[in-house]
């Protein structure tokens, strides 16, 4: 199963309809895009690569990257999508660990990627896209679509990295099929006269929301700002109906607080997939009375794409539900391709109530981590996707998740998780964000210390101490509160705790006040 499938069967069926669009403006038809799809991968073979090479693409958002997409596994080519904004020495890693051949970039990145050519082994051409290099390819003689299996990698996902050097999940066909099956099965039906809108790095969870929209014959919308605020939202609605589109909270957050969406009409938004980072109640409870219930909420990772747990736009509406608050600040119930547990340090499944690691088995979860085998063997013992993260379920097998393990903190020998701390302080009005990480303490093993980004009027020590002695438990109530401009986060909005951590040891601690 070749997902370049899609294009193809959907180029002869839809051959007019919109598939790519900018702005109010048709890109190409179905039509058009297969025809490029079949040109450029014939492109992409002339150049001396073969079927299971490596094909990189590092471009902002743009019709041309799902063009390259597309047209790399027609010809039987692995992708490897890279976040555009990562560093170049980022950039170098991820290209030289996944033995890339040829990496495709727009001009606003060549400066990053060119030099790369020279120190990068792997990488024999840098080609321009839009540009004449581009142009030639799509001049070729279509070429027959390559036949893939479905355990033939077709995506490398590479990690945040949070933690270290990135790992690049290996996506299969198969993998990729299924995610987009459990969309259909989780999130909602597609129609073909719906569309998808690109507001999210597709190297990341809007290219793999796209996918059940291609599938579909659906049109892929990109923003003519690269960006999205409510302005523009309402003019792509007014002309794209049945729209969808994946967005960090973040992103959710800074839209639903948008002057132009209070009151519009927005009836032609169909779906807001979000996920990626926690969203705190408040700003959830904001977002639904801008939007309505047309939010759904996804736990997943790259190892298993965006697949694992849910809460449904069912559950976001269903606030007659005694828990709805507290099933709100949690991830949801099983999507419907996986099997999910919570356990212990041996792998020993617990009942509900008791906290452990999640783990995740089904046809959606990666072949392993490309050229890493004894990362994957770990991750992967006993046939199950070790998460990383710490939840528990309830009885009626909705998942909670309290941390990642590694950001549990013990405190005099209690489990302390920064997610509920931080849930406390947000519902003071004076911080505007916060993390929590533990810090070294001598005689109680590890302290709790909160990073707050105050608003105005700015919160004192006393009032934060205040909003937590009157939520949680005194124990977990922080030691310390740092006042800071902003938190550190990587490219996809997650906040870097391991930097946070490095500043008890790496120079002086941020000022106090």
């Amino acid at each position: 199963m070749n997902l370049a499938t899609w294009v193809e069967r959907n180029g002869r069926r839809r051959r007019d309809a919109p598939a790519l669009a900018v702005g109010d403006e048709v890109h190409a038809t179905w039509a058009q895009f297969a025809e490029r799809v079949a040109a450029a991968a014939t492109g992409l073979r002339d150049r001396g690569l073969a079927p299971g090479d490596r094909v990189a693409i590092l471009m902002r958002n743009r019709p041309e990257y799902l063009e390259a997409q597309f047209a790399a596994w027609h010809a039987g080519l692995i992708a490897v999508p890279v976040n555009a904004r990562l560093h170049r020495e980022e950039i170098a890693y991820v290209l030289g660990h996944s033995g890339t051949s040829l990496v495709l970039t727009d001009e606003e990145h060549l400066d990053d990627v060119g030099p790369l050519q020279e120190s990068v082994e792997s990488v024999r051409s840098v080609l321009v896209v839009p540009g004449p290099g581009w142009d030639a390819l799509l001049g070729a003689d279509a070429m027959p679509l390559v036949d893939r299996a479905a355990d033939d990698p077709a995506w490398l996902f590479y990690t945040s990295g949070t933690t270290g050097r990135p790992k690049g999940a290996t996506l299969t066909h198969g993998n990729l099929l299924m995610a987009s099956l459990s969309y259909y099965a989780d999130i909602g039906p597609v129609a073909e006269e719906d569309c998808v809108l690109h507001a999210a790095p597709l190297s990341h969870g809007s290219g793999l929301y796209g996918l059940p929209h291609v599938a579909k014959g659906a049109a892929s919308v990109f923003p003519a700002s690269g960006a999205l605020d409510g302005p523009e939202l309402l003019t792509l609605l007014a002309r794209w109906r049945g729209m969808s589109f994946f967005a960090a909270p973040i992103m959710v957050t800074r839209l639903a607080g948008d002057p132009a969406l209070a009151g519009a009409d927005l009836s032609g938004l169909k779906t807001i997939i979000y996920g990626g980072a926690p969203m705190y109640l408040a700003d959830l409870e904001q977002a639904l009375e801008t939007f309505g219930p047309r939010l759904a909420q996804i736990y997943g990772q790259g190892e298993t794409p965006m697949t694992i747990t849910g809460l449904s736009m069912a559950d976001h509406a269903d606030r007659d539900h005694p828990r709805w608050r507290a099933r709100m600040q949690g991830v949801g119930f099983p999507r419907t391709d996986v099997e999910v547990r919570v356990v212990d340090l041996d792998d020993g499944e617990l009942p509900p109530g008791e906290a452990g690691e999640v783990v995740v088995r089904g046809r959606v979860v990666m072949a392993g981590y490309w050229d890493q085998p004894e990362e994957t063997a770990e991750t992967m013992r006993g046939g199950w996707l070790h998460t990383g993260d710490v939840g528990s379920f309830d009885d009626d097998g909705f998942l909670t998740l309290h941390d990642r393990s590694k950001d549990l903190i013990i405190s005099g020998g209690m489990n302390i998780y920064p997610r509920e701390v931080e849930e406390a302080l947000m519902t003071h009005p004076g911080v505007r964000s916060v993390a929590v990480v533990g810090r070294y303490d001598p005689e109680w093993g590890e302290a709790v210390v909160a990073f707050v980004v105050p608003d105005d009027p700015a919160p004192t020590a006393a009032d934060l101490d205040r909003t937590c002695l009157d939520r949680i438990a005194r124990y977990k109530r922080p030691k310390e509160y740092h006042f800071v401009e902003a938190l550190p986060t990587n490219n996809y909005g997650k906040v870097l705790k391991r930097e946070l951590r490095q500043r008890f040891t790496d120079g002086p601690p941020p000022q106090q006040r």
